[in-house]
This record gives structure tokens, sequence and C-alpha cells, in this order.
């Protein structure tokens, strides 16, 4: 059985719960958390020099790392990965822009004001990050305007990378109103069987 070191209210972590729940996966979650210093124990910098959630202990004691790469083992062989190579890369097009562009932003805003509470040095950076969280959830507009998912006409890791931190924009004081096309999808992502929402892992 997998073990997932992770923090199920980071969008990076609640990524791998939301897949491995929707793929039936067994794994036991222990819960680290940033904000109490628990990635830079030498316990956890033996696993993750980077100090940095998720990771994921597979049955031998390999390690994996970077939720999108952890997403893409766990999703290897399922509907939510394409064998069609054009269509692979279009999940990895995705994939990349939500954590150049997309994380970079939405998740830096959401964490400078949910997890530290908006301090007074960092309201300058909390607001600097808000022109490009909106660009991010511009370029997702455009392809949800006319499409049910973000490729093809099929749910794919595409969707659960960048459902995370979009399902929690509000957070980090984005407004959603303007964008039908992402609300719809987000309805759309929360009906999909196997859902479990960002709380705790049982």
């Amino acid at each position: 059985m997998p073990v997932v070191y992770g923090d199920i209210l980071s969008g990076n972590c609640y990524k791998i719960a939301l897949l491995l729940s929707q793929l039936g996966i067994a794994h036991e979650w222990k819960e680290v958390l940033v904000t109490r210093g628990d990635t830079r124990t030498a316990e956890f910098l033996a696993m993750n020099p980077a100090g940095q959630i998720p990771v994921v202990v597979l049955d031998d004691g390999t390690v994996l790392t970077q939720s999108n790469a952890i997403l893409h083992y766990f999703a290897r062989g399922s509907e939510l990965l394409p064998v069609d190579p054009l269509l692979h890369t279009r999940v990895l097009e995705w994939q990349f822009f939500e954590q150049y562009s997309h994380e970079p932003t939405i998740a830096v805003r959401r964490y400078i004001k949910k997890f530290i509470g908006l301090p007074d040095d960092r309201k300058e950076e909390f607001n600097l990050k808000e022109a490009g969280s909106y660009r991010a959830l511009d370029v997702m507009e455009r392809r949800l305007a006319d499409h049910q998912y973000l490729v093809a006409d099929q749910y794919s890791l595409a969707d659960v990378s960048l459902y995370a931190y979009t399902h929690v924009a509000h957070e980090a004081d984005l407004d959603l109103a303007g964008y039908p096309g992402i609300r719809r999808w987000l309805k759309t992502i929360a009906s999909q069987p196997g859902y479990i929402g960002m709380q705790p892992p049982e």
C-alpha cells in the first residue's frame, strides 16, 4: 500500500488524494504540514531533499515526488491518461501551464491569505499576484467556454491538476463570477465518480 505524505489542504497534495480516490487505489495518508516545519526535518529531507510535499513512498521503498509526476505514475493504463500521443501531449501542456502560470499565482495568493493570514510584509506580493491569477483563469475560460473538459471530450489528468487550486480560488480572494465556463467545469469535476472534497482523508 503506497504511503502519501502531504497536507490535504494543499492543492498539490489534494490532487493525489482525488486521483487515488477516483481510481480506487488504497493508500495510507500521513499528514505533513509545511507551516509547522514538518518538511524541514531530517527524516523528511531524506525522502525529498527539496523539502516539498507531496511525497509518495511505494511498497518497495521507491520515493515519488512532484505532484503531476505522481499523477502520471498512478494514472498509467487508466482512461485519465490518453494513449494517443497528441492527446497525451495536450495533457502535459495543461499540466506544465498549471505549474508555471496557474499554481505560482493562485496558489501563492491563497497561501498568503489562508495559511499565514496576509501579513503586512506579504501584502505587496499578494496584490502583485492578482493580475497573473486572472490571466491564468482567462486561459482556462477560453478553453472551457465551449468545451466540457480541458483535453478532447474526456476527463483527464489535466482536469485533476487544474481543478485542485481553481476550485478554491475564492480562498485567494479571486472572483469566478465572470468565468461561466470554469464554474460549469467545476461542477462537472465534482460530479465525477469517486470524487472527494478537500477534507482530511479517513
